[in-house]
């Protein structure tokens, strides 16, 4: 079945395909939607789950964290200021190795206050150990939740998913809708041996001292590079079965192109119809869309970007005082092993539109630098 649905409802939908137990979340726009269908879908019984209301975002996490740890599927979702407060239970999640998935709608964070969009959010969380995915489009949503679960529950990790606030989550796309009963095929119900049971009581969450912390965080930096070929192959299963799939990355007319332009989430869209005109007029360029940021896939990125003669990235956030994120990442990437020319682009913060004619001027500024510059690139500021 198709329908013409929001990104925000391919979220809910996909939390319905994937047969998920409890649901926690507190309303913070612009992920509001995203909680009240699921809501509603609880109350007619379209989804057998537990909605738990709850007096904050830091409580969400924190019920959907407890219900995990009985052993049941969960899922909340939340936006900038209420990511920033779940901070400290972030950590949690993953440190019992807990299979949460969440989804994230990218806010600009306040003060000032602001709605819109950019992904300082979520990246500010990149380091606490949750798997982080970029979506692009309303159906690359719907399917990335159903995936999310099956890589979670496979590595023990948590995973955050991640789409732009109004430019995917209020827009209406054409969406197939997947249903409960295609999906467990390729996702059963969720059970694990290692769960709070009254019956069969363990500790958790004790002290660790110096001689086992150490190995807990090694172990969780394993999983975190495992997951890497975890992902690729729940992907190629879920194309497998639903005939389509999205990879780690995805390179975009990059086989002979001297210049790439790298990018995420709805961003990746607009330079895709950019580089068809380019190339209309005899211009080698190309894209490269990062859809996975954690666990960074640098072999794909190097193997993309290395033939190329120039490589422009382009943020929707910044890391105050260095770079965009994105940037210092596909710098690591091809750190040591290629002298190509990078360039940093900012762009986009607080949902400042990203249009066509940005990222052309992007990418003749990026064409033109015969010596890039190592100062940051900002892209539309009003001087």
């Amino acid at each position: 079945m198709k329908k013409v649905i929001m990104g925000n409802h391919a979220v809910s939908y996909g939390v319905r395909a994937s047969d998920v137990k409890v649901i926690s979340a507190y309303p913070i726009t612009p992920q509001t939607q995203v909680v009240e269908l699921l809501s509603e879908m609880c109350a007619d019984g379209e989804i057998d789950a537990k909605f738990i209301k709850v007096e904050s975002e830091h409580s969400a996490l924190t019920a959907v964290v407890g219900a995990s740890a009985a052993g049941v599927r969960s899922f909340t979702a939340t936006s900038a200021q209420g990511l920033l407060l779940m901070h400290e239970i972030l950590h949690w999640a993953v440190g019992a190795r807990l299979p949460i998935v969440l989804a994230n709608i990218n806010r600009a964070v306040g003060p000032p206050w602001s709605i819109w969009t950019d992904q300082n959010d979520s990246l500010s969380q990149r380091d606490v150990g949750w798997l982080q995915i970029y979506c692009e489009s309303n159906q690359e949503t719907q399917d990335t939740i159903v995936q999310a679960f099956k890589i979670a529950e496979t590595v023990k990790l948590p995973v955050m998913l991640v789409l732009d606030a109004f430019f995917l989550s209020h827009t209406f796309e054409i969406v197939d809708i997947l249903e409960a009963e295609q999906v467990r095929p390729f996702l059963p119900p969720y059970s694990t041996e290692v769960r709070v049971d009254v019956e069969d009581s363990h500790s958790f969450g004790n002290l660790a001292s110096p001689d086992g912390y150490f190995e807990l965080r090694y172990m969780i930096q394993k999983a975190m590079e495992q997951s890497r070929e975890v992902v690729k192959e729940v992907d190629r299963e879920f194309g497998e079965h639903f005939g389509r799939s999205y990879g780690l990355i995805q390179p975009y007319r990059c086989d002979d192109a001297e210049t790439i332009l790298v990018t995420s989430g709805t961003v990746a869209s607009t330079t895709r119809a950019v580089i068809d005109q380019m190339r209309d007029e005899g211009i080698k360029i190309g894209s490269l869309k990062i859809r996975v940021f954690r666990p960074f896939p640098f072999e794909e990125v190097f193997e993309v970007l290395s033939g190329a003669k120039k490589v422009a990235v382009i943020d929707r956030n910044i890391s105050f005082g260095h770079h965009g994120i994105f940037f210092q990442e596909v710098k690591s990437a091809l750190y040591g092993r290629t002298d190509i020319p990078i360039i940093g682009f900012i762009t986009g913060i607080g949902g400042r539109d990203v249009t066509p004619t940005v990222i052309r001027e992007i990418a003749d500024k990026a064409m033109g630098d015969e010596s890039p510059e190592r100062e940051i690139n900002w892209i539309g500021v009003k001087r």
